[in-house]
């Protein structure tokens, strides 16, 4: 793919921020971290117009507590044209780590999350999607 080259100005704090995000995500170079700064944006773009998305929804909890897995089990019966399949990770005696894989309008998949992030429970809840066409 051609690319084309421009200049571009910024305040001195936005260099220094972006200087630190090219560093902490070890990028080669300005270049490659505006690159994906856009390419972020353009997803998310997406995600906000309501197109088919795929993604995964990331959990952990202490699955002892406040009847927890039954809470979950709930919600998660009533996605399953959105969701694709589970998997459950033992990260400790006591903790889960649960990635749940979806699929659907963005819509649809930021309600489910929201839900089952928002139950009594969760330590760390995180929705990751990604353009489907």
């Amino acid at each position: 793919m051609p690319v084309s080259r421009f200049g571009v100005s910024l305040e001195n704090e936005l260099l220094e921020a972006l200087d630190a995000y090219v560093q902490e995500n070890k990028f080669p170079n300005r270049s490659q971290a505006i690159r994906h700064l856009i390419e972020k944006n353009l997803v998310e773009k997406k995600w906000k117009c309501n197109n088919i998305v795929a993604g995964a929804i990331v959990l952990t909890y202490n699955f002892h507590k406040n009847d927890i897995l039954t809470k979950l089990t709930e919600i998660k019966k009533n996605a399953v044209d959105e969701i694709l399949s589970t998997q459950s990770f033992y990260i400790s005696a006591d903790k889960i780590l649960e990635i749940i894989a979806v699929k659907g309008p963005s819509y649809k998949l930021t309600a489910l999350s929201d839900v089952l992030i928002s139950v009594k429970g969760i330590e760390h809840g995180k929705l990751i999607m990604s353009k489907v066409d």
